[in-house]
């Protein structure tokens, strides 16, 4: 794995090879956000109207349609909160690969009967460890045990520029924006996203968003490298665990990312019932830390500013979703 392939040029390829099997979501611009945040104009990325309804396919089908013959013919490994899992099953599913796919015991119940209806042609789904950080593990161990390719939900420059085509799309649609805001959990989709975004002009701020829950990345910021923190339950799950240690993920992520703030637990459960009263739309945990960034005015210096916030997910178990309403 080479990290020469992070760069704009690999964001464009990605964006060929991806063509016609992701959605290009839409830039829905929002006026009570933009009224309640004090930004001039908030604009949403929808990828909770992505296909597997998150983001994570287009990591996940732009590393699996880069893997060598042999790779290929072996199949894939990975470890998921659920997103990346529904990624990766897609993205096998589509390209006839075989993948096995570890997520923790106390992922989401939507997220997991999801998985469970793809075929076991291409899907094995184990359900293992109390919590991200020991399914990914497990899933690390399987990998090199059959000698197989571990797909990282963030740690692969060919996951991180899939995701950035995010970036891209927002860019193309939107040139004039001055401030992004994207959830990190691991760092692909922020690393990838902020990459892009610099290439094209270098005075975007990118501005990562995290729960207090898991804070990992601002943790790192803080002290110059990574470090483990204490991770609790979270509406974020899909952002949820450590980052594995030895990644460059804080370097490359200190490269282009500006600025990572946190938000807490009580403010994502009133973005979430905020978003669907408002838009009357879904958006999980893990999508609503920017919403509760912004109507909790967390991101300075957006006052009068053209701001763009991904969406990344809406795969939220009903019987949540009707408690926090």
């Amino acid at each position: 794995m080479s990290y020469d392939e992070l760069t704009p040029t690999s964001v464009i390829a990605a964006a060929g090879r991806l063509k016609g099997y992701v959605l290009r979501t839409p830039l829905d611009a929002s006026r009570v956000l933009s009224e309640a945040s004090g930004a001039s104009e908030v604009h949403l990325k929808l990828e909770n109207l992505q296909r597997t309804g998150s983001f994570k396919i287009r990591g996940a089908l732009n590393r699996l349609f880069t893997l060598d013959e042999r790779e290929r013919a072996l199949g894939v490994v990975a470890a998921s909160a659920g997103n990346h899992a529904l990624g990766v099953a897609e993205a096998a599913t589509v390209l006839k690969l075989r993948a096995t796919l570890i997520v923790p015991k106390g992922a989401s119940s939507a997220k997991i009967a999801a998985l469970r209806r793809y075929s076991e042609e291409h899907v094995e789904l184990l359900v293992e460890g109390a919590n991200y950080d020991e399914a990914e593990c497990l899933a690390i161990q399987v990998a090199r045990q059959t000698n197989r390719r571990f797909v990282s939900p963030y740690n692969d420059p060919q996951v991180m520029v899939g995701q950035g085509t995010i970036g891209l799309e927002i860019l193309e649609d939107l040139p004039n924006v001055q401030t992004l805001l994207v959830p990190v959990g691991g760092g692909g989709l922020l690393v990838g996203i902020a990459l892009w975004a610099k290439a094209i002009n270098r005075q975007i701020r990118v501005v990562g968003v995290q729960s207090t829950a898991s804070p990992s990345m601002r943790a790192a910021f803080a002290a110059g490298h990574l470090v483990t923190v204490q991770v609790t339950d979270s509406l974020a799950d899909g952002i949820s665990g450590n980052i594995e240690l030895g990644s460059p993920m804080y370097d490359l992520a200190r490269e282009y990312v500006d600025e990572i703030v946190l938000v807490e637990e009580p403010e994502i459960a009133q973005a979430m019932a905020w978003y669907v009263q408002q838009h009357h739309l879904i958006v999980e945990g893990s999508g609503a830390v920017v919403l509760a960034a912004l109507l909790n005015r967390r991101v300075a210096g957006i006052t009068g500013k053209t701001v763009a916030a991904v969406l990344t997910g809406r795969n939220v178990a009903t019987e949540r979703l009707k408690a926090l309403l």
